[in-house]
């Protein structure tokens, strides 16, 4: 059952992006938050473009495996989209906890690619569930490199949860040559985003902005691509949309485990 008296960070997202899957108590938090972080609209827009641009690239060099956790809602520029878009052969799986986003994802993704577009339930916090789970062995070899995205996720996983561990385990089981897709909210340019911790309060799940260092610390055993741990609309860019004018306390990686 789904309770919509508790905000949920992919209806919040989803409700930044312009999207309609969202309920009065996520409407509250994201305009809450947006009174301490007036650029979050504009964050969430370019972590999506990021995301995009990332996973083109990595298709173009030859990725055909993209496991996706915390997926959100399918809305435009989603990572199968974008996959798809290089590598129609290419398989994507999505995973989320949230029971609307999976309903929503299966229906939508099913009618895309549903040869090569997988949903599963599963979440972050327990690694060993998503990696043992059947369908997604049948269609993930982690004998072969695969690409793992974790956009705008970890930051809602508290230190108690051990992020380190989580990706660890992620990471000890893909093959060298497999990809890290990152990104994670931050306060290193607006210490503001610190008082967002106190409006997720009573959401499904706890909000944690970490500094540059910290989200480093997280890499551990893979090598970042240039240009490194950036602004998010600094990674890459590739001429189709402006820069924005002002930091987006979002930082974006991808990086290779060797």
């Amino acid at each position: 059952m789904v309770d919509t008296g508790k905000a949920h960070p992919a209806r919040v997202y989803d409700y930044w992006l312009g999207g309609k899957d969202h309920f009065a108590a996520d409407r509250l938090v994201a305009e809450r938050v947006a009174a301490n972080a007036p650029e979050v609209t504009q964050a969430c827009r370019e972590n999506r473009a990021f995301v995009g641009r990332a996973v083109r690239i990595l298709a173009a060099g030859g990725a055909r495996q993209f496991l996706d956790i915390g997926t959100g809602f399918p809305t435009m520029g989603n990572s199968d989209e974008a996959a798809h878009a290089v590598a129609p052969d290419a398989h994507v799986v999505c995973v989320d906890n949230d029971p609307v986003v999976l309903a929503h994802s299966r229906a939508l993704l099913a009618r895309r690619r549903p040869e090569h577009t997988t949903v599963l339930a599963g979440d972050l916090r327990d690694p060993r569930s998503i990696l043992t789970d059947p369908q997604l062995r049948e269609v993930i070899d982690f004998g072969r490199p695969v690409v793992l995205l974790l956009a705008a996720i970890l930051h809602f996983i508290p230190d108690s949860d051990e992020p380190a561990a989580i990706l660890a385990a992620f990471r000890d089981a893909m093959a060298p040559g497999s990809h890290l897709v990152l990104s994670h909210a931050t306060y290193d340019f607006n210490i503001k985003v610190l008082n967002n911790s106190r409006v997720y309060r009573d959401a499904t799940a706890p909000f944690v902005p970490r500094s540059g260092a910290q989200i480093a610390v997280l890499l551990d055993g893979f090598e970042p691509l240039e240009p490194g741990l950036v602004d998010v609309a600094d990674w890459r860019p590739d001429g189709t949309r402006p820069l924005p004018q002002q930091r987006l306390n979002i930082y974006g990686v991808v990086a290779r485990k060797p």
